[in-house]
């Protein structure tokens, strides 16, 4: 079936559903989980509707540090079981799944006045032990090359922007990057929809049962119901609204954009020891369009939960100052492009900070027969989802095949020497994999979408013709927020609204 996601198939899928067409499982949320839910479902031969109040991805899932991580953190803090989970589901994404949307990155651990003796020997131990997670894990060498010391001297070559004085080294480690956490969702989505799933965005579900939702169309406003043999609540930090007994504690975390004029000839990523917290780091993360994030916090978020959540000028000081630790030029506010907050959908714990509340996933099953799928983490969607289906499929005596998830490539994926040899601008390879060449044919006829949409930025107007045609993006917040990140630096923003507007403009004509 045809993995594209438009307005069109969205309208004809909405008014089948709508009609009283029964489906085996209905999904809530399109973030990581949801999508991945869905795609579970669909390749085990159920008939599959996933919904989301808002677009693919607009939740939690786009609001990450875009690392696909191996769970080093999770030894310091004896969470053996989610650190072996977390590396063997980054090899799957490296290997199998996802290796056009997933690359290597190396990371450096400075070791200046901050870092004693005894952290030294914390942090080699450390890298060591993930080390033998990813070979645990099986991930080849070839994937996550080995870690070693470094000089100062190659230190500094790799983040130039470093203060030399008193810098003995570094330790070299290697970790998994996603060119973009919503584009793995947006990926997710469409392989969903390639196996059958019918994908809606724009549709909130107003109350859940066992067998069903009420839902609305956001767009018209019309209201309807959705029957199903099983549901699956994975509407993340939301999910204790539409579900009973599910209590979460969620956490803010805060990262800042830069451009990379701020950090000039950073080639690594940076791990940035937090003063007062043994074990913990922040991570300065260079892009491969330009931009660089830094990240990030983890503060309590009580009361109402917002759609978009807002980073506080206290974080955005707290992370300007560990930058300031370890730099030879200070970043000042006046540098930071951008910040983004995200809400992490913690299982409420028995006190303590929400740092220390643990990051393993639970699949709950309410009274009325509803599946609630909380917790987790980007990088082990796919096990959550599995978890998720497996519970459903037992928990309502569904007939379906076994999860086939863990070796199917997802929509644009590839070998990774058959992609270096597509006739294709490298950073479309890299977000679109084997369709690089499908995007920049919509150019053909159209030369102009060939220009970036804001000056400077690495997004070119061929790929949101494409994100209209082919990846569900219904408005301009679809385009520039989710389908692209030119949104997250708000004047790049606003210079890339006129194309936005000429990508809509064919689709609106056809409604």
């Amino acid at each position: 079936m045809n993995s594209s996601l438009n307005a069109a198939r969205r309208a004809r899928e909405l008014a089948d559903l709508s009609s009283g067409t029964s489906v085996d499982v209905l999904v809530v949320g399109l973030g990581a989980t949801g999508a991945g839910v869905a795609l579970d479902a669909a390749t085990r031969g159920l008939s599959v509707a996933a919904i989301d109040a808002h677009d693919l991805a607009f939740g939690t899932s786009r609001w990450s540090s875009k690392l696909i991580h191996g769970g080093l953190r999770y030894l310091a803090s004896g969470q053996f079981g989610i650190a072996y989970e977390s590396a063997v589901e980054r090899g799957v994404l490296m290997e199998h799944t996802a290796p056009h949307l997933v690359r290597a990155l190396p990371f450096i651990l400075p070791l200046n006045d901050q870092v004693t003796g005894s952290g030294v020997a914390l942090a080699r131990a450390g890298i060591r032990a993930g080390d033998m997670l990813r070979m645990s894990a099986r991930t080849h060498r070839a994937a996550l090359p080995r870690p070693r010391r470094l000089t100062a001297v190659e230190t500094l070559r790799l983040a130039p922007a470093l203060r030399s004085y008193g810098l003995r080294g570094g330790l070299l480690s290697w970790d998994g990057q996603l060119v973009d956490d919503a584009r793995l969702v947006t990926a997710i989505a469409r392989t969903a929809a390639a196996h059958g799933a019918r994908v809606l965005t724009r549709c909130r579900a107003l109350a859940l049962t066992g067998d069903g939702a009420e839902v609305r169309d956001e767009l018209t406003g019309a209201s309807f119901s959705i029957r199903a043999r099983a549901v699956v609540n994975a509407t993340g930090v939301w999910a204790g609204g539409l579900a009973e007994g599910v209590r979460l504690r969620p956490s803010r975390g805060t990262h800042l954009v830069l451009r990379a004029s701020s950090l000039a000839g950073l080639s690594s990523g940076l791990h940035l020891p937090v003063p007062g917290s043994p074990g913990h780091f922040a991570l300065v993360l260079p892009q491969e369009d330009g931009r660089i994030y830094v990240g990030l916090t983890d503060e309590p978020a009580d009361g109402p939960i917002p759609d978009v959540p807002e980073p506080s000028e206290a974080e955005i000081g707290f992370l300007l100052d560990l930058l300031d630790s370890a730099l030879d030029v200070p970043v000042r506010r006046t540098d930071v492009a951008g910040a983004y907050a995200g809400l992490r959908p913690l299982l409420d714990g028995a006190g303590g900070a929400t740092a220390d509340l643990s990051r393993r996933h639970a699949v709950l099953t309410a009274p009325n027969g509803v599946v609630t799928i909380v917790g987790g983490k980007l990088t082990t969607y796919r096990r959550m989802a599995q978890d998720a289906v497996d519970a459903v499929v037992e928990g309502r005596g569904l007939t379906a095949g076994r999860c086939r998830t863990s070796r199917l490539p997802l929509v644009g994926a590839g070998p990774v020497q058959e992609l270096a040899r597509l006739v294709a601008p490298a950073h479309l390879v890299r977000r679109y994999g084997a369709e690089a060449r499908e995007v920049l044919a919509l150019a053909a006829g159209d030369p102009a979408l060939l220009e970036p949409v804001a000056p400077g930025s690495a997004t070119i107007g061929a790929e949101l013709a494409w994100a209209v045609r082919h990846e569900g993006a219904l408005d301009e917040g679809d385009l520039l927020d989710r389908r692209t990140r030119v949104g997250l630096i708000p004047e790049d923003r606003e210079a890339a609204l006129p194309a936005a507007h000429r990508a809509l403009a064919p689709a609106a004509s056809t409604l």
